[in-house]
């Protein structure tokens, strides 16, 4: 059975929604792009923050662009993740199942992730390595 490895949540401000989970459950950073500590109540697009809760990567991000074809105003949960042991065949295998392919993205300085559609419309990423923070297995 694949886990769930990650999670992406759509925010306004992910700064401030990162600070209010870091406190509430104690999640640790890893890492925050676009966002100006100067500058704590702005929040370009695009910026976000990476956290952990030692098993899951949770990035919270204010999108560049609707993902979603739900509106830039969209907030909440906008897709999730999970390890593949091959890429190629899972490829394969979620699109003879009808799972629609919706991009192929590689972050600068992380790994490749392919997005899929669900029959539901919710959107998943594919990878073969863990994202950063979240657990081997």
């Amino acid at each position: 059975m694949l886990k769930i490895r990650h999670i992406a949540l759509a925010s306004d401000h992910p700064g401030k929604a990162a600070e209010f989970y870091k406190s509430m459950f104690g999640f640790k950073e890893l890492r925050r792009f676009g966002l100006d500590p100067a500058k704590p109540d702005e929040a370009p697009r695009p910026s976000g923050v990476f956290l952990t809760d030692g098993a899951l990567n949770i990035a919270i991000l204010k999108f560049n662009d609707d993902q979603l074809g739900k509106g830039m105003d969209y907030l909440g949960i906008h897709h999730f993740g999970v390890v593949v042991d091959d890429v190629e065949a899972w490829m394969d295998k979620l699109t003879a199942a009808g799972a629609a392919p919706v991009e192929y993205h590689i972050p600068t300085g992380a790994h490749a992730e392919y997005k899929f559609r669900g029959p539901d419309g919710v959107v998943f990423d594919i990878t073969g390595q863990p994202w950063e923070g979240s657990a081997e297995d």
